[in-house]
């Protein structure tokens, strides 16, 4: 038997399980156990297996929602890894500490080890500085060399800024690409206003070219229409704005704008060629890598209150939760109020009033969203939330707080609205057949909804029965069902919502890009594309082109010879900003336990909850939200076994169990903050 064996100490009573004598399962393979999100709305990230949604992020956003976000946060260390190095490029740089500066300075790798490289010179760094240390190209004479000093180890701002830069993120665009932006924000200026002096924002008002708008006399003006956004209290990057009115009986009307960024960012451009190979802005606590430069993705494309803005607007009218008109065009708004989710949930909770002229338009959109959610419940949509760390600085970089943010009624509102816009563009386009990237889901396979049904089983959550031949479209209404019966059973009980959850995920196939309309199966959709974050997703802009022009709104339909091989890579760098921005959050849940443990040493001893398991161990979740790796070696003087199904150690000489969702009291015995791990220790019971 081998990756971890007996441990010494008193032996800690647990829950007799069947486990097998003999399991199949090797000790040391790894079930994996989630972002941020970047990246999205709990809904459609949680149904893709990864950080996307329909709507937005709810806190650093990666994905395809409000972030968020994501991919098996709680996943077991050891076999995400795998999959990291078995995805990593060849390395150009590497994030070193600084171990001398004599005749021979040299710098030790920091996030891994390695051998110390010997440098030239330490130039301005001090011994202990964290530096980016460029690696020798092959076939040159030249050593490594310090191309950045970063900050210093003990600095939690300064560790994630390494970890970015450690993970191949620029930090800055190339000089060119930075005045492209600026030039397009100053070019278009006069569009925004169109020419109006009077309805000139302040940034705008020095403009020197004003240029025709690429729509020409086709944009509509709807600067007078009431419009608000809800984002984050942190965004600074507002990519949608909403206006809704009632138009009698279940009748009503919704318009979705969405910056128009392709205004900006034409094909073939330095700044579009930037945007698609950064594919994603990433997210991390405190700081983004985004996919556009700051003259537009937090100026002229952000849609920020009481400036005028170009934007991409669907119009839909709605019987109910029916679609019964959807009309696609370019527009000119203004946005009235910047809502927060916090705010809008006071507001909703009767806490604060719905103020003119946005209060009315915010009930209206509550009442389609809330429309739309029950028809997706009745549909059988995954019924799966997770919360997202939300993280406080000081000034000096150091990490002070943390908030799980869980997805309110806010959220909800927005998601549902930005879901439904992306659906409506990826029917058009598929009724048209122009070519774009859907975002695609597929059905899970008959044979992981067999597993999933037989894990839950193990640790005696209700299930549906299942028929002896399963099609694809039954094994997704029962992925969505036992998705139901799940929470339902998480809700009852008080636990297990992360670790079953996850269990649910694992049946999933994972979202991705293509340009094949296959439908979105964990949100009930039969077409689905993301076009609502074209700020900070590069798929989203070719939707945009697509849509702009199928409706005559002066854009070229992307290339289809291009959008196959643009989907693979996009998916890619999907997965990868999602992995940088999930082992940020270890890292800065890691700081934060051991500032913590530091600054109360009465925090001994936490409370904790199983939430994953693997050969070698159980990952427990504890404390406010940190998560730390329990190893079979300090649970006792037996023999733990991984059950067949994954979801219990099982004590070969006592039968004792240790399930998923079981409750634990643990010790921090160690903390790896460069590397996000904690190490746990079981506290016996008496």
């Amino acid at each position: 038997m081998s990756g971890g064996g007996a441990g010494r100490g008193k032996k800690p009573k647990r829950k007799k399980g069947k486990g097998p004598k003999r399991p199949e399962t090797r000790r040391g393979e790894s079930s994996p156990k989630r972002r941020r999100g970047s990246g999205g709305s709990d809904e459609e990230r949680n149904a893709g297996r990864d950080r996307s949604a329909g709507g937005k992020d709810t806190g650093g956003r990666a994905g395809d929602g409000r972030r968020g976000a994501g991919q098996e946060r709680s996943s077991p260390r050891t076999e995400r890894q795998a999959r990291d190095a078995a995805a990593a490029p060849i390395r150009e740089a590497v994030v070193c500490v600084l171990s001398g500066r004599g005749r021979t300075p040299s710098a030790e790798p920091f996030f891994e080890r390695g051998r110390p490289l010997v440098l030239e010179t330490a130039g301005d760094a001090r011994p202990g500085d964290l530096v980016l240390v460029r690696l020798p190209r092959r076939g040159r004479r030249e050593g490594p060399r310090i191309t950045r000093v970063i900050g210093r180890p003990d600095v939690a701002a300064d560790v994630l800024e390494a970890h970015m830069l450690d993970r191949g993120l620029a930090r800055r665009f190339p000089p060119g690409v930075e005045r492209a932006a600026a030039e397009a924000r100053d070019r278009l200026a006069g569009a925004a206003t169109d020419g109006d002096p009077e309805r000139s924002d302040r940034e705008n008002d020095d403009a020197p070219g004003r240029e025709t708008d690429p729509a020409g006399d086709t944009r509509r003006d709807l600067r007078e229409l009431p419009t608000f956004t809800i984002d984050p209290a942190s965004a600074k990057d507002f990519d949608d704005a909403i206006s809704a009115e009632a138009l009698g009986g279940e009748r009503r009307r919704v318009w979705v704008h969405i910056a128009d960024v392709c205004a900006y960012v034409t094909p073939g451009s330095a700044l579009d060629r930037e945007a698609y190979l950064r594919g994603t802005s990433v997210y991390v606590p405190g700081r983004v890598e985004p996919m556009l430069p700051e003259a537009l993705s937090n100026e002229a494309c952000s849609l920020k209150p009481g400036v005028d803005r170009l934007a991409v607007t669907v119009e839909i009218d709605f019987d109910g939760a029916d679609v019964t008109k959807a009309s696609f065009y370019r527009s000119r708004i203004r946005s009235d109020e910047r809502l927060d989710y916090d705010r809008v949930d006071r507001i909703l909770a009767g806490e604060e009033p719905f103020s003119d002229p946005w209060g009315e338009p915010l009930r209206v959109a509550r009442t389609v969203a809330s429309t739309l959610q029950a028809r997706r419940d009745r549909q059988g949509a995954l019924a799966i939330e997770s919360g997202e760390p939300s993280f406080a600085f000081d000034s000096d970089g150091h990490l002070t707080g943390l908030e799980i943010d869980v997805q309110t009624e806010s959220h909800r509102l927005i998601e549902h609205l930005m879901i439904a816009a992306n659906e409506q563009v990826a029917t058009l386009l598929s009724q048209r057949k122009v070519g774009t990237l859907y975002r695609v889901h597929e059905r899970p396979d008959a044979a992981r909804v067999e597993r999933l049904v037989e894990q839950l089983a193990s640790l005696e959550v209700p299930t549906p029965p299942l028929p002896e031949r399963m099609s694809p479209q039954q094994a997704s209404d029962l992925v969505g069902e036992i998705s139901q019966l799940v929470a339902e059973h998480t809700r009852a009980t008080g636990r297990g919502a992360r670790a079953l959850g996850f269990l649910v995920l694992r049946a999933l196939k994972q979202a991705h890009y293509t340009p094949e309309d296959l439908g979105h199966a964990g949100l009930r959709s039969e077409r689905y594309c993301h076009f609502t974050s074209p700020i900070r997703r590069y798929p989203d802009l070719v939707c945009h082109r697509a849509l702009l022009s199928a409706v005559g709104g002066g854009e070229e339909a992307p290339r289809p010879g291009t959008l196959a091989e643009a989907g693979t890579a996009l998916s890619a760098r999907e997965r990868d900003a999602m992995r940088i921005e999930r082992d940020a959050d270890d890292i800065a849940l890691a700081f934060l336990l051991e500032r913590r443990l530091f600054e109360d040493r009465t925090l001994g001893e936490f409370d904790g909850e199983v939430i994953g398991l693997i050969g070698a161990g159980a990952f427990v979740l504890f404390g406010d939200g940190f998560q730390g790796m329990l190893p079979v070696r300090r649970m006792g003087e037996d023999w733990w076994e991984l059950s067949e199904e994954g979801t219990m150690l099982v004590g070969e000489r006592s039968g004792e169990a240790l399930r998923l969702g079981d409750a634990v009291r643990v010790r921090v015995r160690g903390i790896e903050v460069e590397r996000g791990r904690v190490d746990l220790d079981l506290v016996p019971e008496d």
